[in-house]
């Protein structure tokens, strides 16, 4: 799901870099990091167009996903809305409103009835946020806290993350998830059951032969207390929404939950990422209450461990460190350790079944080892903690696309590093036409077409077919030219005028994405005939052109400047008309 979201929002940088250039003039109050959010997240769970907006898309995001993942509910409740509108305008105003959306009318009048939910969900959550600090300004830490362990996490080696095709595999082989699928559909529609009417102990008794669970000892019928192990696949079952509640004390199976394993690798990664926090449910469960909260976190804390000790630790180590953590952590830390070694012949026990049958963890000859689909879910786990961790895609899972769009947010030296190790794996000839196919992909991408001329620049001679080839890619003959013409082929063409202007709205989109102080300077560099270049370069078909004239004309100091970028900008449009 990484990899995915890193896409996701590669693919969304240049679309939202023009919103800001847009909204500067026209919604200067919006709020480009609440609509990135929103934007983000309509490309991953509603539309694979990101233009494509329909009224039904705006409650799936704002009032399904939104409480899920926005950081500041204060600052969502103030500036969301108007921020959204902004941008829904912003996709009409510039064309970029797809074929299947709903009218930029509907989806306004359509926000407006949305608006006073959406507060009110922001102000719930504002108000747990309290409650939740509240209490851990009174709480100590826990077993199952991160936070501890931050420093360490900084300093650990590169983790790489395996593509979302062989995690949604894995995923679908998940044994929990098929037990909760099968408890779903045996639920079936309008079960009665809820915090006053529980199972039967007749449907108790079947649910667990649904499930292949053994009835515990000593108890015919089954009681509903004496099965945490079928209440924590039912838990399961509602967090993966195969349960969905219907009214009250009621609850059906979803009409989908039939489907598992999806066919859909994005489906399939989407629903195990759902029920991650399920990892919770392999802590001990003991007799006396206290005892059981005094374990509490032991899951997340083993897991912790394990990615610590880069993926892999033997389960004698990991038995130790955690007994003399539960008992720093808890008072009753040791009696609760020595109760779990009662029930369970060893505390880990259950920690391990659940990791196992979530397809996080193997153990073998007493080693336990994430596995790559474990990897992923503890690098989510610590980011929800707000956690740094330098999690990137495996090297020979990156594609040209992945290559360049997570290099360009490197360090120089990280990004060569990257970019060589990514290269031994293919032939230079074979690199250079991948990169440059990738970079024609999106022609108002300008940072990642500049990342893949540089890289495919320093190949060399190896790079003059894939240098052919791009002549004919408008957004990237201006490199093509250039480059022949360094490397000296005799009968490539000469770079053009056009080429060179190309070139320089190609620096000027990158730094305008900077900020203020960034964009002036980089104009500055261009040199003093500044107003002589305006009066020719509106004539250039670049996709951030427009945006660009409005910058300069708004942001230079230099009043002849701006003049002549309004003139520009005016000739621009005029001739686009």
């Amino acid at each position: 799901m990484t990899d995915r979201i890193e896409a996701a929002a590669a693919e969304l940088r240049p679309l939202l870099q023009d919103f800001i250039l847009w909204a500067r003039e026209n919604a200067p109050g919006s709020d480009s990091n609440l609509v990135g959010s929103v934007a983000l997240w309509h490309r991953l769970i509603a539309s694979d167009d990101v233009g494509r907006w329909r009224r039904s898309d705006l409650r799936t995001v704002l009032l399904d996903r939104m409480p899920q993942v926005v950081e500041d509910p204060d600052a969502a409740a103030d500036g969301m809305m108007p921020a959204v509108r902004a941008y829904l305008t912003f996709l009409s105003d510039s064309g970029r409103l797809a074929k299947g959306s709903s009218p930029l009318r509907d989806l306004l009048a359509e926000l407006d009835r949305l608006e006073d939910d959406f507060v009110d969900a922001m102000e719930e959550l504002a108000a747990e946020d309290e409650d939740d600090d509240e209490y851990d300004e009174e709480e100590p830490e826990g077993l199952g806290d991160f936070e501890p362990f931050a420093e360490e996490l900084a300093e650990l080696p590169t983790i790489r993350l395996r593509p979302d095709s062989e995690l949604a595999e894995a995923a679908r082989r998940a044994p929990l998830i098929i037990k909760a699928r099968d408890l779903a559909v045996w639920v079936g529609t309008e079960r009665r059951v809820g915090e006053t009417s529980l199972l039967t102990d007749a449907e108790i008794a079947e649910a667990l032969g649904v499930l292949g669970l053994s009835a515990p000892a000593g108890t015919e019928p089954p009681a509903a207390d004496s099965v945490p192990a079928l209440w924590n696949i039912w838990n399961l079952a509602i967090d993966l929404d195969f349960l969905q509640p219907e009214g009250e004390d009621t609850v059906s199976v979803d009409p989908d939950a039939a489907e598992w394993p999806f066919e859909e690798d994005d489906d399939a990664l989407d629903a195990w990422l759902a029920g991650l926090h399920s990892v919770d449910y392999g802590d001990p469960e003991l007799e006396d209450e206290e005892a059981t909260i005094a374990l509490s976190g032991l899951t997340r804390a083993l897991l912790i461990r394990v990615l610590l000790a880069t993926g892999s630790k033997p389960l004698a180590e990991l038995r130790t460190e955690l007994a003399e953590a539960a008992a720093e952590y808890d008072d009753l830390g040791t009696e609760a350790w020595a109760a779990a070694a009662a029930r369970y012949g060893d505390p880990l026990n259950p920690v391990l079944d659940w990791l196992a049958g979530y397809g996080m963890v193997e153990v073998e000859h007493d080693q336990v080892r994430l596995t790559p689909l474990g990897m992923e879910g503890v690098v989510h786990l610590v980011d929800d903690a707000d956690i740094e961790l330098d999690a990137r895609p495996a090297i020979d899972a990156m594609t040209a696309l992945d290559l360049l769009t997570f290099s360009a947010e490197l360090p120089e030296e990280e990004a060569d590093a990257e970019f060589a190790a990514w290269l031994e794996l293919r032939s230079p000839e074979q690199a250079a036409r991948d990169l440059l196919e990738a970079a024609a992909e999106d022609d108002s991408d300008a940072l990642v077409r500049v990342q893949a001329a540089s890289m495919v620049g320093s190949l060399g001679e190896v790079a003059v077919p894939a240098w052919r080839a791009a002549l004919g890619e408008p957004s990237l003959h201006p490199y093509a030219a250039t480059h022949l013409a360094q490397l000296g082929v005799e009968d490539a063409p000469q770079p053009t005028q056009a080429d060179t202007h190309w070139l320089i709205l190609d620096m000027l989109t990158i730094s305008a994405g900077l900020g203020r102080p960034e964009f002036v300077s980089s104009l500055d560099d261009i040199g003093t005939d500044l107003v002589g270049l305006l009066d020719v370069i509106w004539k250039v078909p670049h996709p951030h052109l427009e945006e660009l004239l409005e910058a300069i004309g708004k942001a230079h100091p230099d009043k002849q400047v701006t003049k002549a970028a309004k003139r520009a900008l005016f000739k621009a449009r005029s001739g686009h008309n």
